[in-house]
């Protein structure tokens, strides 16, 4: 109850705004405005209660709190550490980004790229926060986290060994706004441990809101560098590393200054001309701010002489920050992996760059409803959540020259690195996509079922599925409808996710049987259709008072169907009973008389025909996975948390629903859908309640 309370809620503060980068989530609800001023009046210095300056805030293994590698560890604010601390000076630079002790090389990158755009940097690192004005040491910082900004509070105590930071820290040690946003970032994902490892598009993601995409440079396609120069121009953060094949080898320098298990930033793709001959030359920066690549293009290479002045002086070829240029095909051939964080079109500010087209859902997969596992698992797989592409427009400029719409779709499941520490490994996720058949298209309100999806191949689907955070493929498709399904590999896995699509083209994307409706269709009982065997057996149940109690209610339901041996039930309650004499008591005395009996037995007798339908191996119980079908037939159109909401109450530990559980929520649901229409007075889809009348309501 109280987790699907919180879900209404929080859906009902992002239609009004909550989420956005300029109205975050107050992250554990510390309100960072409030917060300074109690500090301000009071005169001391915040400590926060919910990170503090103790192990757990450090990490659970490797930085717990009987490892060597925390012996001798104080934390320190900054003034403590230096005269003059800065929080910024002179700008954010990548030279304020030094790597420590803890092995977030990736995380570092992410910010180094950062720095490259200080607009997309203010986002995330508000500026007006300084060790000197309304100091208080307090600072805050704002992280997309899964589908939503937030602001995050924290105190300005750092790790420290021998009167130095241990993790992240600027050159001059003067500088401190990268060494408190990684501990910020370590606040929102558990501890600073939980940052150790990990891979620069989760980075950039998390400071961008962004989407991004993996390339394997060995299986490079030919058109690669033109994605990497459309990204650039796009405003996108890159990143790549060097594969490891063993621990051994972890930031092991190889004979050219390149950094094995290292995370760089790309930051340039150029055209040169190298001899009267065009070169595709890489700028790619290492985040140590040294160690660089000494090959062919490196800043005191020959290859420079036959390059001509102004163009060398555009590439700005010369300097000793970890920065360098290499070619293209040096590139693909020495480094392992590519990452392209592809940003929403409100992080860019520049008019001068290109924008996709994006959307976002937000979807749980929760056993015995919507967890339906990948297409191996044909019973279930259709229950999955189901989500509308409709491509239009093909693109401008195909990068290989052949029509089509580009677009990137990216599962993300959530909370993963703060499950780290308790144990809990990550599902394996991925998706098909379906190609909508011509009957059911511009028909978003609808879920397709297995007569549809399981009588076709898929169209695209992720190369994988694999337990990581995130998910992401580009695919090129002809115009049409197509459906999205995102999944885990194994069914029956519980577990929260974001779906992102990115286009070149505005797309129209929707989440499929979205809309709740109601078509039952009322049967209108009258004395003459009553027929004189079923007026005489009433007449024996109810005796001279002509109506039934919901008791007798109960206990003639419980007779009749408790005895049959092609269906389960363990009886008809007393809420049961309660719920029919709501539905149908029409003068409100408690009691059902013979037309409102009649009308009930023709229901249940309906209700048998689709239990015994849906109950596919003849069990007598129809499985949970099947319930949104009987649903539809039964006349009830629900979305995906009425769904959920439905198996948690009436499914079995086994997932099991048996009859009279099936009855009593086609009751309920009828019931409730009548009583919003009464109240929804002026047909607009909403009702407002005080608290007495919701109380009545829900009693009921």
């Amino acid at each position: 109850m109280t987790s699907m309370v919180g879900r209404v809620a929080r859906q009902m503060k992002r239609e009004e705004g909550l989420g956005t980068n300029e109205q975050a989530v107050k992250y554990l609800q510390q309100d960072y405005d409030k917060l300074l001023k109690e500090c301000l009046a009071k005169g001391r210095l915040f400590e926060d209660p919910t990170f503090p300056a103790e192990s757990n805030s450090l990490g659970y293994k490797d930085l717990g709190k009987y490892s060597s590698k925390t012996r001798g560890l104080l934390w320190k604010r900054p003034k403590e550490l230096c005269s003059k601390p800065q929080f910024i000076d002179n700008g954010a630079t990548r030279t304020d980004i030094c790597q420590g002790e803890l092995g977030d090389c990736w995380l570092l990158a992410a910010i180094a790229s950062l720095t490259l755009d200080q607009d997309i940097l203010a986002r995330v690192v508000p500026s007006d926060q300084s060790f000197t004005k309304d100091y208080a040491g307090i600072f805050h910082f704002q992280f997309w986290q899964f589908g939503e900004w937030v602001d995050v509070v924290i105190d300005d105590r750092l790790p420290t060994r021998d009167g130095k930071l241990m993790f992240v820290h600027s050159a001059e040690g003067t500088e401190f706004w990268s060494a408190l946003l990684e501990k910020a970032y370590a606040k929102v994902n558990g501890c600073y441990e939980a940052l150790s490892g990990g891979s620069t598009i989760e980075g950039f993601e998390d400071f961008t809101g962004g989407i991004a995409e993996t390339y394997q440079l060995d299986k490079a396609p030919p058109y690669l560098f033109k994605i990497m120069t459309k990204a650039l121009e796009r405003g996108s953060l890159l990143g790549c590393s060097i594969d490891i094949t063993s621990s051994n080898e972890t930031e092991q320098v190889t004979p050219l200054k390149l950094v094995k298990g290292h995370a760089y930033s790309v930051t340039g793709c150029e055209e040169v001309h190298f001899r009267g001959k065009p070169v595709e030359l890489v700028r790619i920066r290492n985040p140590w701010g040294q160690v660089e690549w000494i090959g062919p293009w490196s800043d005191s290479s020959s290859e420079w002489k036959y390059v001509n002045a102004e163009e060398k002086l555009r590439l700005d070829n010369i300097a000793e920050d970890g920065e360098f240029w290499m070619a293209y095909s040096d590139f693909v051939l020495r480094y392992s992996k590519l990452e392209i964080c592809n940003l929403t079109p409100d992080t860019l500010t520049s008019d001068g760059v290109s924008r996709w087209s994006h959307c976002q859902y937000e979807g749980v997969w929760r056993v015995g409803s919507t967890a339906g596992g990948c297409r191996n698992n044909t019973a279930t797989f259709c229950s999955n959540p189901q989500f509308l592409l409709r491509l239009e427009d093909v693109d401008d400029d195909p990068l290989d020259g052949k029509n089509g719409c580009t677009f990137l779709v990216g599962l993300m499941q959530k909370d993963g690195r703060r499950g780290l520490q308790m144990g809990q490994d990550l599902n394996t996720i991925g998706f098909a996509i379906y190609k909508v058949p011509d009957q059911y298209k511009g028909k978003a309100n609808i879920h397709l079922g297995p007569e549809v999806l399981l009588r076709q191949k898929e169209v695209a689907m992720c190369k994988t599925f694999i337990n990581t955070r995130e998910v992401c493929e580009r695919f090129r498709l002809p115009p049409g409808e197509y459906v999205i399904i995102p999944s885990t590999f194994q069914p029956h896995k519980n577990g929260n996710f974001i779906l992102r699509v990115f286009s070149e083209k505005h797309i129209d994307t929707s989440e499929m049987g979205k809309v709740v409706a109601v078509k039952v269709k009322e049967n209108k009982v009258t004395e003459k259709d009553v027929d004189p065997q079923f007026r005489s057996m009433f007449k024996q149940i109810a005796g001279n008072e002509s109506e039934v109690s919901v008791f007798q209610l109960v206990e003639i339901l419980n007779q009749v169907f408790t005895k049959r041996a092609d269906i389960k039930s363990d009886g008809f309650s007393l809420d049961t009973g309660r719920h029919i004499v709501n539905l149908l008591d029409k003068d409100g005395n408690g009691k059902l008389d013979l037309i409102e009996f009649h009308t009930l037995w023709i229901k249940i007798m309906k209700y048998l025909e689709i239990f015994k339908a849906y109950d596919s191996d003849r069990s007598g119980t129809m499985s949970s996975h099947e319930m949104r079908a009987a649903l539809t037939e039964a006349g009830f159109q629900t979305d995906n948390k009425v769904l959920q909401a439905v198996v948690t109450r009436y499914a079995t530990a086994c997932y099991a629903i048996d009859f009279h559980s099936f009855v009593d929520c086609l009751i309920r649901l009828e019931m409730l859908f009548k009583m919003f229409k009464t109240l929804d007075l002026n047909g607009s889809g909403k009702i407002e309640l005080d608290l007495s009348q919701w109380l009545c309501l829900a009693i009921n």
